[in-house]
């Protein structure tokens, strides 16, 4: 699994900023065969949970896909101001600068639903533990996270501790 995701990862160099190493796995949402791979090894991760979290934009497009397996709901954790008010707002610092993540705060309620969080890339772990939070503060049970790509040069696993996270690649 390792190999068929390094194969179909591009690595954009300084990009979003100056000194970022980015992991751009497009081209393996494009591939059909390679996606499906992914999605089986991530709903046996997610298995049993009520509801898959998937953090925008690639995290939700993969948890969307998990979901639809699993035959669970899917929560998109957007970006700050893609969501009508009221919302549970966390800020975080990811490692080209400050960020916010938002989920609705009426309409969606949480307590006691297992949730297991998906996104793409484990870097710092910024944008991952402010999900875990904001899960958290609308009184979720996090079961965990799982992701596609964790670089553990950047400490994103020590840095969300004591979540558990797996992921499908480590690099």
């Amino acid at each position: 699994m390792a190999d068929l995701i390094a194969s179909l990862t591009r690595d954009v160099a300084n990009f979003p900023k100056q000194g970022v190493q980015f992991k751009d796995l497009t081209p393996l949402f494009a591939d059909r065969t390679a996606m499906t791979a992914v999605i089986g090894p991530l709903a046996e991760i997610c298995a049993g949970v009520d509801l898959v979290a998937g953090i925008e934009s690639r995290g939700s497009l993969v948890a969307a896909a998990v979901a639809a397996r699993l035959g669970t709901g899917v929560l998109s954790i957007r970006k700050e101001g893609k969501l009508p008010p009221p919302v549970l707002h966390e800020e975080y610092d990811r490692e080209y600068g400050p960020a916010a993540i938002e989920i609705p705060a009426d309409g969606l309620d949480l307590r006691g639903t297992s949730i297991m969080i998906i996104d793409d890339v484990l870097a710092t772990g910024g944008t991952l533990g402010a999900a875990n939070r904001l899960l958290q503060r609308a009184r979720a049970n996090v079961a965990g996270a799982a992701v596609l790509v964790e670089i553990t040069a950047l400490g994103g696993r020590e840095a969300v501790a004591p979540l558990e996270v797996q992921s499908l690649s480590r690099v």
